[in-house]
């Protein structure tokens, strides 16, 4: 298995992101997008030692973005995983 940091990229805090993790105990997280379900439950549950339930995976596609000079570019594809914990678990996010 690969390491657990090249796996979770960084933790997404957005408001719905924050909804979800008070209301339904989810947290959203951006992953490598060769990651599959599975390495994701692990790596999970090896950096913050929590009991994952399930892993949903989804992949946001690139958006067409102009600059100020109207050069065309292109933002990165991403991965990311909406991970649903244990009742009872809950994620720190404060440190």
């Amino acid at each position: 298995m690969r390491d657990h940091r090249t796996i979770l990229r960084h933790i997404w805090m957005t408001e719905k992101a924050t909804i979800l993790g008070e209301e339904h105990n989810q947290y959203l997280f951006e992953v490598a997008r060769d990651a599959t379900k599975q390495e994701i439950r692990k790596a999970v549950e090896k950096a913050f030692s929590k009991k994952v339930v399930a892993v949903n995976t989804l992949r946001s596609p690139g958006k067409v973005r102009r600059g100020r000079v109207g050069r065309i570019g292109k933002s990165s594809t991403r991965k990311k995983a909406i991970v649903t914990l244990a009742p009872g678990e809950k994620l720190d996010l404060t440190a």
